[in-house]
Formats: C-alpha cells, sequence, structure tokens
C-alpha cells in the first residue's frame, strides 16, 4: 500500500480508503466491523463515512454508518487511523436530518459536527467535509447547470468561517469538499486565501471508467492548487464488475434499492461497459481488476474509495491494488473513450 499526503497540507492517508455506506443496510455492524479489520491488516488507515449514511439515505437508519464505525473505532489506536465524514447539505429532501437541514449555515455544521462526533465515539475528526454544494449545482448526473433552479443558499465565506470555529476548537483538523465543480474549488480555495480560513485539502467526486469529467477542469485545478481527488464509486456501482452486463437482474444495490444510482441508467453504459469487459478479457484480467487499476494510477488521485458488501469482493478491490496497466492497454481503454465518452457523468 501506498500512502499520500492530501493537498498541501491534508493528512498522510492510505491511496486506498474504505467506504462505509453499506454499513448497516447491507452489511451488519459484525460484518462491517470484519470488513474494517480486513482493511486495516492490508494496510489501509482510511474510512470514509457520512451523517447521513448507509445509503439509500432513510429516516429509520440515518447515523446508524458513523455508529457502527465508531464502535470499531472505540477499539483501535485512534491517532494511527483518518477518519473522514460529511455533513449533509440542504440539496436533497432529507427532513429528518436537522429539520431539512435547510442550510451550511454554522448552527447547522456545528450540529453536525457535533452528531458525528458522539456516534463516532471520538475526539475529532481528521477530514470533514461538505457533502455537495448549499447553492444550486447539478448533483449526481443531474446535468445540465440549470439558471431557473437558482435559490438562497448560506455564503462559501460563512461556510468556512464555521469551519474556522471548529478547526480552532480541535474538533476537525482538515476540511475538504463533496461533488463538486471548478468554480465551486475556487471559490473556496480563493476565500479562504484572502481572509485566512481553512483551506480545502481534497474533493470527493465521483471517477470511473464511465465518468471521467473530473478530468475536464478540476484535474487542473488538482495540479495547480493541490487539491486531491478522493476518487467514489470506481466501479460504477457494480456496473464496472460487469455483474449487470451478464445479468441486468444481478443482485446488488441497483437491483435492490428502487430509483437508486439513475445516473448509470443511460442507454450508454452497457455498450461502454461491454468494450472494457473486452479489454480485460483479452488482458487476462476481470473487469473489476482493470476498472479499480485504472482509478488507482490516475495522477490526480489521493485516494480511491472502494465499498464492498462482501469480504471476497473487499478482497478482490484491494487485490487489484497490485495490477499494473501497460502502455497498451491504457491506449486500449483511451480509443473506447473516445467513442464511449462519459455514458455516466
Amino acid at each position: 500500500m501506498q500512502y499520500r499526503q492530501l493537498g498541501a497540507s491534508g493528512p498522510r492517508v492510505s491511496a486506498v480508503c474504505l467506504g462505509t455506506m453499506t454499513f448497516g443496510q447491507q452489511n451488519s455492524e459484525a460484518e462491517a466491523h470484519s470488513q474494517l479489520d480486513f482493511a486495516r491488516e492490508r494496510g489501509i488507515d482510511f474510512i470514509d463515512t457520512a451523517e447521513m449514511y448507509p445509503v439509500p439515505a432513510r429516516a429509520e437508519t440515518s447515523g446508524e454508518t458513523e455508529r457502527i464505525v465508531g464502535n470499531w473505532l472505540a477499539r483501535q489506536a485512534r491517532e494511527q487511523l483518518v477518519i473522514a465524514t460529511k455533513v449533509a447539505g440542504p440539496a436533497r429532501s432529507l427532513e429528518w436530518i436537522r429539520g431539512g437541514p435547510l442550510a451550511l449555515d454554522r448552527a447547522n455544521i456545528r450540529a453536525a459536527v457535533e452528531g458525528s462526533l458522539r456516534r463516532l465515539r471520538t475526539e475529532y475528526i481528521d477530514l470533514y467535509q461538505l457533502h455537495w454544494p448549499a447553492r444550486n449545482q447539478p448533483l449526481f448526473g443531474q446535468l445540465p447547470f440549470d439558471p431557473a433552479r437558482e435559490r438562497a443558499s448560506t455564503p462559501i465565506r460563512a461556510q468556512l468561517e464555521a469551519l474556522a470555529e471548529l478547526v480552532g476548537e480541535g474538533k476537525i483538523r482538515h476540511v475538504g469538499l463533496s461533488n463538486e465543480q471548478p468554480w465551486g474549488v475556487m471559490e473556496f480555495l480563493r476565500l479562504a486565501r484572502e481572509a485566512g480560513l481553512p483551506r480545502v485539502v481534497s474533493v470527493q467526486n465521483a471517477y470511473n471508467l464511465l465518468n471521467r469529467v473530473y478530468e475536464y477542469g478540476l484535474s487542473e485545478v488538482s495540479l495547480r492548487e493541490q487539491v486531491a481527488l478522493l476518487a467514489y464509486s470506481p466501479l460504477a456501482f457494480g456496473h464496472l464488475s460487469g455483474k449487470y452486463l451478464a445479468d441486468p437482474a444481478a443482485r446488488g444495490r441497483i437491483t435492490a434499492f428502487e430509483n437508486f444510482g439513475v445516473r448509470y441508467a443511460k442507454a450508454g453504459v452497457p455498450p461502454a461497459v461491454d468494450r472494457y469487459a473486452q479489454i480485460a478479457r483479452r488482458r487476462g484480467l476481470s473487469l473489476t481488476a482493470l476498472a479499480l487499476s485504472y482509478v488507482y494510477s490516475r495522477w490526480f488521485v489521493g485516494s480511491t474509495i472502494i465499498g464492498a458488501t462482501t469480504m471476497v469482493q473487499l478482497q478482490q478491490n484491494l487485490d487489484a491494488w497490485d495490477v499494473a496497466l501497460d502502455d497498451e492497454t491504457l491506449a486500449e481503454i483511451e480509443q473506447v473513450h473516445q467513442v464511449h465518452g462519459n455514458p455516466a457523468p
């Protein structure tokens, strides 16, 4: 396992991060703890969660993932782990979280942090992320940007000021974004620089063979501003395992939950997956290994967030770390991308 610093001043983390959104929904607490133990054995010290997890988000299970991680964390050497979590913003209908939540203002951010600290059974959060923008911004494949959806939202400077208070109190150590776009990242950076506020060290966005939108704008920000990508959905909600190609009704989150992963329910996804699967077969690889190795090797990726519902899947995901794609394979991937570019942005 490699370890990389996030941004210019962020924490040093394993290049593979264990995602936890299945804990408390598809995985029991015992199964979750087994995954966490196995990940630690394989060198992973970076764990990502969120106050709204597990997914799909429901009032009945909200916060359960953090509680499960917290029970495990209480038995670990805390200083050897990097724990990331997120505050839910007002852009989604999650009425059971802080009555809305209606804003990413000081009161909401503070309440969210206090709740996460309590559930995680820790005195501090290493990386605290804004789960999605408070402002009008298309989310999870809801493209394009629509000016008609403009709405009032907490100014970015006010969000940073609220986070600065919590950094000063030692409750959070570093700040990150999630599901952001180039304008948003640059505005957070500008205001931090001008006002002496916390500088974001990472942005957690979807990135995989079916969605390489990060490369068109945000990758330059990664380089010039030293903001690392935390790549989530590297297997495109299981599509890049190939299981739905073989059987559209295969067991998984896409088929288990209604209206789940709609960004991948597009006509261009199956033919693109098929082409990548052909490359994998010619190279004697599983499609999972091909897809993960590609994301693992991108220069702008600080860490790749993997998730699994079974130990077999988790082991396969971690084994892919040792797979290196040669130049010929990478060239073939680019050829497919030129024909089937970003079918699930």
